[in-house]
């Protein structure tokens, strides 16, 4: 059953896809940059450069998703007072993700550089188990509304 809060099948598709190829590309891209000083660094080199650069336009394609999360789900869900914790939750990992990347882009101090890679490296490792624990609550929080009795205040056919 489709509920209001459930994304299209075309866009969950999508999204899944996009937010998978961030984290491949980021773990492969964390295995390739641990390897750049071994015997083949150059090879090594040339695959982390193309994979930060995949990795980069995908998170350009992901913040088109974040954005058109924000009215087609985040304001109905926010408003129908449905799984705010973990879509809060959620919300603030991509606030860290995307406030680090601009970071580690545009900030060039030797200092902050590190700490930024690894909350990124650690916010980016969490952000799929943060997202399966986020679908699972919304969809059983969509199965006990539509399974609650009829007047009840969490019934549909009250709203």
């Amino acid at each position: 059953m489709f509920t209001p809060l459930q994304l299209s099948c075309w866009f969950r598709r999508a999204l899944y896809s996009v937010l998978t190829l961030m984290f491949v590309t980021g773990v492969v891209w964390l295995a390739a940059d641990w390897q750049k000083s071994g015997p083949q660094g150059e090879l090594w080199q040339s695959i982390a450069a193309w994979l930060l650069m995949v990795h980069g336009g995908g998170a350009m394609a992901t913040l088109l998703f974040i954005g058109a999360l924000v009215p087609l789900h985040m304001y109905r869900g926010w408003r129908a007072k449905r799984n705010r914790i973990s879509g809060g939750a959620m919300a603030l990992e991509n606030a860290v993700l995307i406030a680090t990347s601009f970071g580690l882009y545009y900030v060039g101090s030797d200092v902050i550089r590190p700490w930024m890679s690894d909350i990124h490296i650690g916010a980016g490792f969490c952000l799929p188990l943060l997202l399966v624990v986020h679908i699972m609550l919304g969809r059983r929080s969509a199965r006990q509304r539509t399974q609650a009795p009829l007047g009840s205040p969490a019934s549909p056919m009250t709203r």
